[in-house]
């Protein structure tokens, strides 16, 4: 069992491949990225409130537990660690539409008005 922080450096970690590869889909390219570069994105990001050190022992900590692989300076997925992304990603699927929705789509309705306090 992973805690939610360890699932969230698996998703954030997936999903900078995703996002990351999508520019290369035409093409026979594959993106890598290297321990290093991926912490110091994750830090300059603003996303997790930790330190450089405490990052890497949570991608330590996936790679004891065989989700992750760092060969060749690179992080890799194992095929455990890709299913358990997919996992965690249909688990905060629901979450992240509906945090679309309403940043978005806010109604203005009678219903739903504004009111000074």
């Amino acid at each position: 069992m992973l805690t939610k922080t360890h699932q969230l450096m698996l998703y954030s970690l997936g999903q900078c491949y995703q996002q990351l590869n999508k520019r290369f889909h035409d093409a026979p390219l594959e993106v890598s990225i290297s321990k290093v570069g991926f912490i110091e994105v994750l830090l300059a990001s603003g996303l997790v409130g930790k330190k450089e050190r405490a990052i890497y022992k949570n991608l330590e900590t996936l790679e004891k537990k065989k989700l992750i692989s760092y060969e060749e300076m690179e992080l890799r997925f194992t095929g455990k660690g890709y299913q358990m992304f997919n996992k965690v990603s249909e688990g905060v699927g629901p979450y992240i539409l509906h945090h679309q929705f309403w940043e978005s789509n806010v109604p203005v309705t009678r219903k739903m008005q504004a009111r000074l306090k």
